[in-house]
């Protein structure tokens, strides 16, 4: 074959796979994403679709409050509803349009429609590409609007969009001004809270109240206004109202003011029309950094809003064919690497594992690249966050996990923290002034101090390895000792404490828990022996493999190895050990992992591997860190097939949660985290092996 025809093949399978294509019966279940991706940039701009249908219902913040993007298409005098639901357009019911598809890519969805003679077809494009620091950072998605005719005839075509007032404020009751612009001949819509809160609130069930949402479009005409009125003005005529004042500023629950844009009067035969509609926020100020506003990396050297907009007007088609390449050559990996159902997840996992993220630079040009634990406890830069979404950021840009990393050290290494160990976060986001979890800085109460030295240390070792240096270790090697002797001596054995499984409660002598503290200590003797120190890394080896032998002894049980070391009778996924693999750090026998997974193959429900005995309950990226320890495809598969139909069953239509039953498919808590770029370990692991 071909290798052009195995790239098609490979890619039909991904498509096929992403795609849910409409008939008169009902979709197949398999084929369904539980909440699509639309505008995927940070944990403010960041909108997805939580139906099966894009105008089955307003699009809404991952939070699950609305955040209203109308979309209509009028045919031949007709209009019809492609995004959104038939409230709030004007008294009467417009139809919606049929869709016939939705396909999901790494940065990119892709919705079809079709109906009186016509087919539409509207791509959602956030052109997050992880190895470019501009484009992750860039607050820009381009709205695609192409429309053909499918009857061979020649039709009136005018197409519609808007987005309310809820993009900009917290809540609906809160003030909306709004302004219009031009920039280089095209109309610029402008929308922002009315007070400008600039990171006046923390927490996490939170929308953005500060900053300036723009809308702009080509060719096309632009209006401010309610909702009714330019929505009924389009139903009724194909053609927006004046601009309205409403009074401004208003609240935006008050006749909904939105920002709208037409393309009127296209005249749509066999070949495609296309009309670009670009979305862009400009938060100003993006986070606070120990007290100091911090702004987003694109603006690092100066720019500001019209030169945001400039730049993605011009880099569009740059943009768009890049993303095409992009999207096929990771689809294509992810098949390879695990199949058709294991893409699926990840390419579901892309865009919420960068977006859940904010991109920044302090006053000294150092980058932040800090996470949000959304509906968690809203905490910034989590360490045992970072944990489980470094695989991604391993596998495509080890400098947006440094950006993790750093304030983390950073701030360890300043006066301010006072303890042995590593902390848990930097604050409540979007404020990065110290750890809040657990009693904050000054307290040691259900601190995870086994947790986070473990986490810090692995991952720096594996920084070190993706990067083939060590010079970023060296930068930070009196931390990283400190923790390094801190777990030498409290690792083995862990107290009662909690991990980063902290939902499930404290646990004393826990199994798991001791893996990471070993793995830790034996990939910071990795690190040492890469620095030159030859004699510490003896003896934290040396120290290592003998607690990874007592390791063995204290946590048999028959044919499996027990949650906790006074425990009998219980288990749990023991995915800490999967480092010790992927380090090349050969502290445990093979023995170990391939009599876990012989068990865990015994212990699965109907969608996926509990976490452990205690409940039913699973985390989705600890089930694919486990899949990676197995030694075949068809072991990894079969802990993969559960949550393939997961993800097309589960009745919690959010975007991915990673803490659900594995009995019902409900989810528990969570959604939208970055944790699931974990979900991309065995790609690292493929990586690393070649």
């Amino acid at each position: 074959m071909k290798v052009s025809s195995l790239l098609a093949s490979v890619m039909a399978l991904a498509t096929i796979a992403l795609s849910s294509t409409m008939t008169n019966a009902a979709p197949p279940a398999k084929l369904r994403a539980p909440a699509t991706p639309l505008v995927a940039h940070d944990p403010y701009f960041s909108v997805w679709s939580f139906t099966d249908n894009l105008n089955d219902d307003w699009p809404r913040h991952w939070t699950g409050k609305t955040n209203a993007l109308c979309g209509m298409i009028r045919i031949d005098g007709k209009s019809f509803r492609w995004c959104g639901g038939a409230r709030r357009i004007n008294e009467s019911d417009i139809p919606a349009l049929p869709q016939t598809s939705v396909t999901v890519h790494p940065t990119r969805t892709i919705y079809t429609f079709a109906g009186n003679g016509i087919e539409l077809t509207v791509t959602f494009l956030s052109p997050i590409f992880a190895d470019d620091l501009e484009r992750v950072s860039r607050p820009v998605t381009y709205l695609t609007l192409s429309v053909k005719a499918t009857d061979a005839k020649t039709h009136d075509v005018s197409l519609y969009a808007d987005v309310s007032g809820e993009w900009v404020v917290n809540n609906p009751d809160e003030s909306v001004a709004w302004s219009r612009l031009r920039l280089g001949g095209s109309p610029v819509l402008r929308l922002g809270s009315s007070e400008q809160k600039v990171l006046s609130g923390g927490g996490d069930d939170r929308r953005i109240d500060w900053g300036y949402l723009y809308l702009t479009a080509p060719g096309a005409d632009a209006t401010l206004g309610a909702d009714t009125d330019c929505r009924g003005g389009f139903v009724a005529s194909g053609k927006l109202p004046e601009d309205d004042d409403l009074r401004m500023p208003r609240p935006a629950n008050d006749r909904w003011p939105v920002a709208a844009i037409n393309f009127a009067g296209l005249k749509v035969g066999n070949s495609p029309v296309s009309q670009v509609i670009t979305l862009a926020y400009d938060d100003v100020f993006a986070l606070e950094y120990f007290h100091r506003p911090v702004q987003a990396y694109w603006r690092r050297a100066g720019a500001e809003a019209g030169d945001l907009l400039t730049g993605a007007a011009k880099d569009y088609a740059s943009l768009s064919a890049r993303a095409e390449k992009f999207d096929a050559a990771l689809e294509q990996e992810l098949v390879a690497v695990g199949g058709e159902d294991y893409a699926r997840l990840c390419i579901l996992a892309y865009r919420q594992a960068l977006s859940a993220h904010k991109l920044a630079t302090d006053a000294d040009g150092t980058l932040l690249f800090l996470s949000k634990e959304n509906f968690s406890n809203g905490c910034i830069g989590t360490v045992d966050v970072t944990y489980p979404s470094a695989p991604l950021f391993l596998a495509m840009n080890p400098a947006l996990l440094k950006g993790m990393l750093t304030p983390i050290l950073d701030y360890s290494g300043s006066p301010r923290w006072r303890f042995p160990f590593a902390p848990h976060d930097l604050g409540t986001y979007p404020k990065a002034n110290g750890q809040v979890y657990g009693g904050g800085e000054r307290d040691e109460r259900d601190q995870m101090p086994v947790e986070e030295c473990g986490n810090m240390l692995i991952l720096v070792a594996a920084l070190a390895k993706a990067e083939n240096s060590i010079d970023y270790a060296n930068r930070y090697w009196p931390t990283l000792t400190k923790w390094a002797a801190y777990l030498k001596e409290k690792g083995l054995d862990p107290e009662n404490q909690l991990c980063t499984d902290d939902f499930a409660g404290h646990l004393a002598h826990n199994a798991n828990l001791s893996l990471k503290a070993i793995v830790a200590i034996g990939a910071y003797a990795q690190l040492c022996e890469k620095t030159g120190r030859t004699a510490d890394a003896k003896t934290y080896r040396t120290a290592a493999q003998g607690m990874a032998k007592q390791w063995e002894t204290m946590a048999k049980d028959g044919d499996h190895y027990k949650l906790a070391f006074d425990r009998p009778g219980t288990w749990s996924q023991k995915y800490n050990l999967v480092w010790d693999d992927l380090l090349g750090l050969n502290l445990f026998p093979k023995s170990i992992a391939k009599t876990e997974i012989a068990f865990y193959k015994k212990m699965q429900n109907k969608y996926g591997l509990p976490l452990d005995n205690r409940k039913d309950y699973t985390k989705l990226d600890w089930i694919i860190w486990t899949a990676t320890m197995t030694e075949n495809r068809t072991d990894f598969d079969a802990f993969v097939a559960p949550l393939a139909f997961w993800l097309n069953e589960t009745p919690s239509r959010v975007p991915l949660t990673d803490w659900y039953d594995t009995k019902n498919g409900t989810q528990i808590g969570f959604q939208a985290r970055s944790v699931v770029g974990g979900l991309y370990l065995p790609l690292l692991k493929a990586r690393w092996k070649k």
